[in-house]
């Protein structure tokens, strides 16, 4: 039987520290799903499709992750793809609550489904898609911050 975990997130745009995540869990799981949620609540610079492929591209050199997109429930979806587990990255203290609630209300409407916390690279414990976007919107140098695929994307966006 394969371990399964998802990796959720807006990823818009997919920084250096969701990857280093994303490479981390492909280490331990036999399969990594990285699902771009679709948040009602977010206005997005790049659309679920953008995403998708940005995402698709970096990711492309690690043949057990696979990127998808899913609008509901993460739980939902995770029973949805016999998930065993949900990752969840953590840069600082401060997420630990925001993610101590979303856990518990899986673990609510799930119990088989486990959420494992891995924390963030220290290079990258600063990083958020919205500070990339605010700082690449003002012409600021964000290389390191992002793979060069997205770099070249926000520039595009921005132009």
């Amino acid at each position: 039987m394969s371990k399964i975990a998802v990796v959720p997130g807006s990823f818009d745009p997919i920084t250096m520290g969701h990857l280093d995540i994303i490479k981390r869990a492909s280490t331990i799981f036999d399969e990594v799903k990285v699902v771009v949620m679709n948040n009602s609540s977010k206005n997005p610079l790049f659309t679920v499709e953008e995403r998708r492929a940005l995402i698709s591209e970096v990711t492309g050199d690690i043949p057990n992750v696979e990127v998808d997109s899913f609008s509901g429930l993460l739980i939902d979806y995770a029973v949805n793809v016999k998930a065993n587990a949900i990752i969840r990255g953590l840069r600082a203290v401060s997420d630990f609550e925001y993610e101590m609630q979303i856990t518990s209300m899986n673990r609510f409407l799930n119990e088989n489904i486990e959420t494992l916390f891995m924390v963030s690279n220290n290079h990258y414990s600063f990083l958020s898609s919205s500070i990339v976007k605010e700082v690449a919107k003002y012409k600021g140098n964000i290389t390191g911050l992002v793979p060069v695929e997205v770099e070249n994307a926000l520039k595009l966006k921005f132009q």
